[in-house]
């Protein structure tokens, strides 16, 4: 945090009721199991959680005082309030408006992490930059994020995640970016969005943050991006793409290699040659995206070219893994959409083709996909089977129809232990093997086991 906030700061914008006396504090926490002495704790409620039973653990850890939705039978000064999580958003947005950092937001289907990561070790190859950590990326997420900001930071990125309308718009208000990014519109948390249009609407919300003295920042090869670009209206856009070379920023000459992709990234301060130590084409749209953020936010080509070329993979996301019995594995494992499966699957393709080895596919369910589950895996089967893919090992619900619409060379279990028992007697240094599915799923022990060889 910024200096301190006081529990005064928040009554006066919430019309509160205070208990106690007004207490200042540099830290703010929503799990008494970690309370350091001096932090506000703040009673979040949920589905399947009541903070409010742990605030008497939180004031004998040293909370200084508690925010909670109704009146505590503790000793520390508390602010009462209609609702908790409003109330940590409160207390982000007014420790955001204290930074002078210029802060991006970055939301999409698919990729929004990658960009982030990318974006943020650009930056920090000129200045001190805050990156949204691992999943904090939603109502709760966000402002524990901005309570992060400190007075040492120059630039900050965080990502804005939703599974469902009106989320975005909450988070992108309290987050108040001077850049915005949208990666892109596909078919994920179709139970909370309804449809793909029901996305692209939400997505969007990200825009109608933004002032005229703001950049927004759109992908010129989503189908949408004409809707974004009507919907920014008077804002400053700029374009991003790796197929249109009138966009703002774009790549060109995009080459795969062995260990990454190859490209020029093209940009209004000038053009750069760019190794990406990352597999697949729709990397190089996420590096160009997270280039654009970097260099609006005043970072130079150099470094870009440098972050770039040290990028490592994200645990889950594509990332390299040695397999058991001298297999190659992929382990895509964090989460799955059609759209992201089908980019899977092509850099499954290459890579395959470029190291002379079978291709082997392991699917789980991929979620929230309301009516359209059948289909969509039916989809992914064909998709498969189309780009060369030799087998398809499937598991779970829906992926069952994805082995029946690849055909011959697949083969369904109804277990992950049955799957990985059969993997590992059929694995060999000749195969390349994907494993992705929504998280879910549990496709992660399927990574876990089948490259270190035991169950987690």
């Amino acid at each position: 945090m910024i200096g301190s906030l006081c529990l005064s700061d928040l009554q006066a914008v919430m019309s509160a009721e205070r208990i106690g006396e007004d207490v200042c504090f540099t830290q703010v926490s929503t799990d008494s199991r970690t309370i350091v002495s001096g932090e506000l704790f703040i009673a979040l409620t949920g589905h399947n959680f009541d903070g409010h039973r742990f605030v008497k653990q939180a004031a004998a850890a040293g909370a200084s005082a508690v925010i909670v939705s109704k009146k505590q039978d503790v000793s520390v000064p508390q602010l009462i309030v209609d609702d908790t999580e409003k109330a940590l958003g409160w207390l982000g947005n007014l420790n955001r408006n204290r930074s002078t950092a210029v802060i991006a937001a970055v939301t999409g289907s698919q990729g929004k992490t990658s960009v982030k990561e990318m974006a943020g070790a650009i930056l920090r190859e000129q200045f001190k930059v805050l990156v949204t950590e691992g999943n904090l990326n939603n109502t709760i997420g966000a402002p524990l994020m901005l309570l992060r900001l400190g007075s040492e930071h120059e630039r900050a990125v965080i990502e804005l995640g939703a599974n469902h309308a009106g989320e975005i718009a909450h988070t992108v208000a309290m987050t108040n970016p001077q850049i915005v990014l949208l990666n892109n519109a596909a078919e994920t948390h179709l139970e909370g969005f309804g449809s793909l249009e029901g996305v692209v609407q939400a997505k969007g919300e990200i825009i109608d943050s933004a002032s005229a003295t703001q950049t927004v920042i759109l992908n010129a090869d989503d189908p949408a991006c004409e809707i974004w670009v009507n919907r920014a209206a008077h804002r400053t856009v700029r374009l991003f793409s790796v197929q249109k070379n009138n966009a703002d920023y774009f790549a060109d000459n995009v080459t795969a290699e062995a260990d990454g992709m190859r490209f020029r990234l093209h940009t209004p301060s000038g053009a750069v040659e760019c190794f990406l130590a990352l597999p697949g084409r729709h990397n190089v749209a996420n590096a160009v995206a997270a280039s654009a953020i970097a260099v609006e936010a005043g970072a130079a080509l150099q470094s870009v070219r440098n972050a770039l070329a040290a990028v490592k993979p994200v645990a889950g996301r594509l990332c390299p893994r040695q397999g058991i019995q001298g297999a190659a594995l992929l382990d895509d494992s964090y989460n799955a959409s059609p759209s992201s499966f089908r980019a899977a699957i092509d850099v499954l393709s290459d890579v395959a083709e470029q190291s002379k080895k079978s291709s082997i596919v392991i699917m789980g369910d991929m979620a929230e996909l309301a009516g359209k589950a059948v289909s969509a895996h039916q989809e992914v089967g064909r998709y498969a089977r189309q780009a060369g893919v030799t087998r398809l090992w499937t598991v779970g619900e829906f992926s069952r129809y994805a082995s029946g619409a690849f055909g011959e060379g697949a083969k369904h279990f109804e277990t992950v232990e049955q799957l990985c028992e059969y993997a590992r007697q059929t694995m060999n240094n000749a195969v390349l093997v994907l494993i992705k599915g929504s998280r879910s799923a549990g496709m992660d022990v399927a990574a876990d086991y089948l490259s270190e060889g035991e169950m987690h």
